[in-house]
């Protein structure tokens, strides 16, 4: 048994059974690993994958326990190797973040640019997608960090420590009747067209349980998974947009009005998720310190030896967040 072999297995059970597509991205030949994987199941002497004909069409029940383990063994060995450029080198490697548009558009660009400066050596790879992508991706060790708001939960072998809460605003343009109205309610704002972002992305589920819990059903005009995109389009006037408040700049949005809506649809909190047998280097220590101050190296040892998640969430009660 190779790691090599492990590695296969792995990479084509998260390309969907394709054997080419694993092949274009590991950068190898698809006989190789065609073979291979035939070589490793001879030695096991049980199929890994069922098969019609020379298509691959799903995992043994076997199978599905060997490509798990598998997968724990390749992270086991990616820290091994972690480890050794740790000592070599603490101050540089490369860090990989999955993250939502508002956190790389609006959140991490002054922390990214002050690590870069402390960190010059360290390369940076930042990737975007909805939260169930981004956590999956940390999920499966493709990536070093997640940072979000939603889907986090969804992974069992992650840890996830609290960053920073944040609220929304109403959007609208300068002279919108909603203007005239000194404290809004959400029977106000369902009046109108709404514009706000795609089920689950930055805290949408919340604002759709504050509706249904007052019994409304407002217009959802459009949706978008970019609040730049939800800006243009309130200011052609075709609805009101429901923006991360992080997301409306007064000095570039002056021809909009940004109006509270935190008694609306309450605090959201934007977490920080790790792989639970992730090693972390210096670096990454450096960098979720610098977003989230409260996230020391000791705090993050802490919440990565603990177990269950609810005892992470234990230890960050009653610790004062930053607000964005």
């Amino acid at each position: 048994m190779k790691l090599q072999q492990l590695r296969y297995i792995w990479e084509v059970s998260k390309n969907n059974l394709n054997v080419s597509a694993t092949a274009e991205t590991i950068y190898t030949s698809q006989p190789g690993i065609s073979k291979q994987i035939r070589i490793l199941e001879d030695e096991l002497g049980i199929p890994i994958f069922t098969r019609n004909g020379k298509h691959l069409t799903d995992m043994t029940p076997a199978g599905k326990k060997i490509i798990s383990i598998a997968g724990e063994m390749l992270m086991k060995a990616e820290n091994i190797k972690n480890i050794a450029k740790e000592y070599k080198n603490q101050t540089k490697g490369l860090l990989s973040i999955a993250t939502t548009h508002t956190q790389a558009r609006y959140a991490l660009p002054s922390i990214i640019k002050t690590f870069m400066q402390e960190m010059p050596d360290v390369s940076l790879d930042i990737q975007q997608g909805t939260p169930v992508q981004i956590s999956e991706m940390v999920s499966q060790g493709k990536v070093d960090l997640a940072i979000a708001t939603e889907a986090l939960e969804l992974f069992d072998n992650l840890v996830m420590m609290p960053c920073y809460s944040w609220e929304r605003c109403i959007l609208v343009p300068k002279g919108h009747a909603l203007t005239k109205i000194d404290r809004l309610s959400l029977i106000d704002v369902a009046l109108h067209p709404l514009i706000t972002y795609v089920f689950g992305f930055t805290g949408r589920s919340k604002l759709d349980d504050a509706f249904k819990a007052q019994g409304l059903s407002p217009d959802i005009a459009l949706t978008a998974v970019d609040a730049d995109v939800i800006k243009t389009y309130v200011r052609l006037g075709l609805g009101v947009g429901i923006v991360a408040r992080m997301a409306y700049d007064e000095q570039v949005d002056n021809d909009l009005v940004a109006l509270d809506a935190g008694h609306l649809f309450g605090t959201s909190i934007t977490k920080i998720g790790i792989r639970k047998d992730t090693f972390l280097r210096g670096y990454m220590y450096e960098f979720i310190h610098l977003f989230a101050p409260h996230l020391t190296q000791a705090v993050i040892n802490q919440a990565m030896e603990l177990k269950e998640q609810s005892a992470i969430d234990k230890l960050f009660e009653g610790v004062s967040l930053p607000h964005f």
